[in-house]
């Protein structure tokens, strides 16, 4: 009873209430609920209808499952800043691994950015961050392990640093391709009206086959301290069609 309403516990734990209410869940971060819940796979039976109707994202579908009945949900993701957001008949595209769960009223679209989520509509979605978040205004140029997303506005372009790349750390980078690719020399631009969201690190939210127990010593089912065959957190095409060929077989 002293828990909030869809309301923040702390700056990392959020609390859903439901009262005969459902909300869209990513596997894996709900860490303790009050009262009768159920939690069931997409697009699985009655619920088909609703999923048709509010998720259109087959690469992500296996990630997340509808959670429906009544009681309070705690949201947690490895001690990340976890906040709610309100859309009001717009649209926002986030990156996939930082969204936690949204209203129905929403419907989750899959975005043409590799790794990134949109949602359309109006109603309450939770995110995690490594961090505060911060809102800038476009036109700016940010660092992509920095962005959590953007609203209202066009998608980005690639922006290269051509003065960075020619010099002396820019060539070493690319004849030995150590230390990858970094804010300095290759941003994402934003241009027009919106809203840009920015977490207050370079460093992204690491991600794992979610449903698979991680492989870590001293927890059930694991073993060792690595994560094999987790995906790295940075998005692009190479992991995704890893995740088709996993799931036909090929």
């Amino acid at each position: 009873m002293t828990l909030p309403s869809d309301d923040n516990v702390n700056p990392y734990t959020f609390c859903v209430e439901l009262k005969g209410s459902q909300w869209f869940l990513q596997k894996g971060k709900m860490i303790a609920y009050y009262g009768t819940i159920e939690f069931n796979g997409i697009g699985h039976g009655r619920l088909d209808r609703l999923v048709r109707t509010a998720f259109h994202s087959p690469l992500h579908a296996s990630d997340w499952v509808v959670a429906e009945g009544s009681g309070k949900m705690l949201l947690a993701d490895r001690a990340f800043d976890v906040n709610s957001y309100d859309l009001d008949d717009g649209n926002l595209t986030i990156r996939s691994g930082n969204l936690l769960a949204f209203q129905p009223s929403l419907a989750l679209k899959q975005s043409i950015v590799p790794g990134f989520l949109t949602l359309i509509g109006t109603g309450k979605f939770v995110a995690a961050s490594n961090g505060p978040v911060v809102f800038m205004e476009p036109p700016v140029r940010v660092d992509p392990q920095a962005l959590v997303g953007w609203a209202d506005c066009p998608s980005p372009c690639h922006h290269y640093d051509h003065g960075y790349m020619t010099g002396v750390l820019g060539g070493l980078r690319a004849m030995t391709g150590l230390g990858g690719a970094s804010g300095e020399e290759h941003q994402f631009e934003f241009v027009g009206a919106g809203t840009v969201l920015l977490q207050s690190s370079e460093a992204l939210m690491p991600e794992h086959d979610t449903g698979t127990p991680p492989q870590q010593a001293g927890v059930p089912g694991g073993g060792g301290h690595g994560v094999p065959g987790g995906r790295s957190g940075v998005p692009g095409l190479p992991g995704q069609l890893g995740d088709l060929q996993r799931r036909f077989g090929l």
